[in-house]
């Protein structure tokens, strides 16, 4: 086996400061700097972070559930027309056709009418059956 010297008299350059320590008083951190101690710093625990393991997602031997409904379901929706057709006529100048020309547009437009508001919905439930196995 190899035998070094014991260094008592040595000096060596910190890798951070650059000034001359004593050889037996350097130590080294963990991105691989020889340093004094009494520059040393630790590995920031973010450096390191924890295992953390997924979430469960799913079942391992999972079955879909079986559902069977019948539900009969009689609606009656009563509403007026809330809506009403409105016809604009626009008039807007054309350069293609002629210079000076003014062409008629014709515009149907839905329109809310104000008199006609109420909605009435009746809905009524048939005879269900529902079958969980």
């Amino acid at each position: 086996m190899a035998r070094y010297a014991t260094g008592k008299f040595a000096k060596r350059i910190s890798d951070r400061s650059g000034l001359a320590f004593p050889y037996n008083e350097m130590v080294k951190e963990w991105n691989g700097s020889t340093v004094h101690y009494t520059e040393f710093e630790a590995k920031h625990p973010q450096l390191d972070p924890k295992y953390h393991p997924t979430d469960p997602q799913s079942l391992q031997n999972a079955k879909p559930q079986i559902i069977s409904a019948t539900v009969d379901l009689g609606i009656n929706l009563v509403a007026r027309n809330i809506f009403g057709v409105v016809t604009q006529s626009i008039s807007q100048f054309n350069p293609i056709p002629a210079p000076g020309a003014f062409e008629t547009v014709t515009v149907n437009t839905m329109q809310p009418q104000t008199q006609n508001k109420d909605i009435k919905m009746q809905s009524s439930l048939g005879s269900p059956t529902v079958v969980i196995s």
